[in-house]
This record gives structure tokens, sequence and C-alpha cells, in this order.
């Protein structure tokens, strides 16, 4: 039951990997707008996931409809309803600010310190920068979820990390390049960490579906004072096909697959999975016509083989171990017993 949930992240971790080609596409089209249209389009394939997986999907059509006419007024009352109609809940209290934190760091700065920091680093050293991800996972994660960090997930993110690099390869950066590489670093951090208190409430698809219409907004504005309105209009087949698999492959369908399996089994282990990134992009890129991995590149592949291994293969018995009652104390136990005891004295008596 445990494999499920592993490989839905592992799935989501290639269609990431995979992206590296796509977004290459990518780099004379404006950024924001094109961001924008991703996220817009991918919270709606969402949303209608959510309407048909609850059976609702009727009400989310009719919250919409007799909301319409009080949108721009009442927008969150209509929001509600449409959220609601898809088996959705709405934000509450410091939520708003655990979103924002998600969507600022995890999408909109990770995507504009990719774009910047490529201007001062070669890709190998941002890769390399992500790839240090699954040791902050694994030492975080479990204590925002109230457990202490496992040393043996530790160890695995060690070698996850180690070998992620391998694939990469090392690059040449300046200083700035460098401070673009740890910004990297951090943002794809959060994109899991902040998410982990949400998770509890609105589960993988609410998570999904607030980051990814905040995101919109977020986007959508930058790209009206950036690069104006009429920027969409600049957009050429092949970037609006670029953006429409970004969308649904990279957003809706990985995003949904990635918070299962961090709501699944924990963050920490989770981390793991992102050693599959860079190998994805590797096998990508070779069967777009690039030329063969080298034998450094096979190298970091089984290595990070060996640390998924690690770190994954005693799972089921850490989490027995961790969700078992702990055994009272001697004193309460004695106490439990005299209370026992007594009961039984005055049934006889």
């Amino acid at each position: 039951m445990k494999a499920l949930p592993i490989l839905a992240g592992a799935t989501g971790m290639v269609f990431v990997g995979g992206s590296v080609a796509v977004s290459g596409h990518l780099t004379g089209a404006p950024l924001f707008t094109v961001q924008a249209l991703r996220y817009g389009l991918a919270c709606l394939l969402l949303l209608v996931w959510a309407g048909w997986s609850s059976g609702r999907g009727s009400s989310v059509s009719s919250a919409r409809r007799s909301s319409g006419r009080r949108f721009s007024a009442r927008w969150s009352f209509a929001a509600r309803r449409v959220l609601r109609g898809a088996g959705l809940l709405w934000p509450r209290g410091v939520e708003w600010l655990w979103l924002l934190g998600v969507t600022g760091t995890g999408l909109l700065l990770f995507n504009v310190a990719l774009v910047r920091g490529a201007a001062h680093a070669e890709p190998a050293v941002l890769g390399v920068a992500v790839a240090c991800v699954p040791i902050l996972l694994a030492i975080a994660g479990p204590m925002l979820e109230g457990r202490a960090p496992a040393s043996r997930v530790i160890a695995a993110a060690a070698v996850v990390t180690a070998g992620a690099a391998l694939v990469q390869g090392l690059g040449r950066a300046d200083a700035t390049g460098l401070a673009w590489a740890f910004v990297t670093f951090a943002c794809e951090a959060a994109f899991t960490l902040l998410a982990v208190p949400l998770l509890g409430r609105h589960g993988p698809l609410g998570v999904s579906v607030h980051t990814t219409w905040m995101a919109a907004v977020l986007f959508g504005g930058a790209g009206v004072l950036v690069e104006g309105p009429g920027a969409a209009s600049d957009l050429r087949p092949a970037d609006l096909l670029a953006g429409v698999y970004l969308a649904v492959a990279v957003t809706a369908v990985a995003f949904l697959l990635w918070y299962t399996c961090v709501a699944r089994i924990g963050a920490g282990r989770a981390g793991l999975l992102t050693g599959v990134a860079p190998i994805s992009a590797a096998i990508a890129g070779m069967a777009l016509g690039g030329p063969s991995p080298r034998p450094l590149v096979w190298l970091g592949i089984a290595t990070v083989a060996v640390g998924l291994a690690l770190g994954l293969s005693g799972h089921r018995r850490t989490v027995d171990r961790e969700r078992a009652p702990a055994p009272p104390p001697p004193a309460a136990a004695a106490a439990a017993a005299a209370a026992a005891a007594a009961a039984a004295a005055a049934q006889i008596l």
C-alpha cells in the first residue's frame, strides 16, 4: 500500500525533470505572462477534477451561474460556493500565510531565481542547489510534523544529494549566481515544507488548487506591470504548446501527485524522491536528441538508487513504530494496576 504514494511522488518528479527541456522553448517568451496562463489553466483543470471526483460537478456549475452577477462585488462568496461545490475548503486564519508562502516562494520567486540565476551561473550550479533539498527536508520535514528526524533518512538524503550532483555535474558561477542558487534551493524546499501544515485540513487537492490560483494572480499582476497587458499576443504557437504541457503535466498532475506523496509518507522521505528529477532531465535530454550520458552520470543514477533504497526500504517499519502507542511509564502502570485491583475487590465485596 505504501508503494502507491512513493510511486506518485516519483512520477511527479519525472514530470518535473522532463520539463527542463520544455522550459527551454520559453526563453524568448514573456515569463510572467506565460506562467500566469500556465497556473490559471492548471487551476481550472484541478477544479474540474475536484468536482468530478466528489460527484458534485453540477454544483460547481450552478455556483458559478448564481454568483456570476455578483462576482465583482462579492468575489469571496462566489469563490466559496465554487470550492464548496468541488468538495474543497476555503482557507482561514493563518492558512492564508502558509499558502502565500508556498506560492510566493515555491512558485513565483523560484521561477524568477531560475531565470535570473541562469544569467550568472551554469545550469549545473542551480541543479546542484536543488539537489541539496532532500537533506533539508529530511531534517525539517519531520520537525514540522511533530516527529524527530530519522538518522537513516538523513543519511539516505546525503546519498541522494551526492548522486544528483553527479548527474547534474559541476558548473561555474559568480557571486550573484551563487546567491540565486541559494534562493533556488530555499524556494524549492519551501514548496514542500510550507505546505505541510495545510495538508491535514485541505488535502493534496485543496493545497494544489489554492496555490495555483494564487500563483495565477501573482504572475498575472507581475505580467501586467513588467511585460504589459498585451504580452499574451506575443506568444508563439510553440510557447502556447509548452505552456499547456507545463500546466497539465508539471503543475496540475505533478502537484497533486507530489502533495499526495508528502501527505502519506511525510516530507522527509518524500524529499528523497526529488533525486528522480535530474535523472528524468538527463534521460529526457537524451530522448530529444541530446548526447548519451557520461559515465559519471550513470554513476550518479546508481547512487541515487542506493539512497532511495536506503531511505525508503524501512518505511513501513518506521511508520509502524512512530504510530504505535507509547508504553505507559512505570508509575502510571502501577497506579493503573492498583486501581484495577481496587475495582475488582469492590465488586467481590
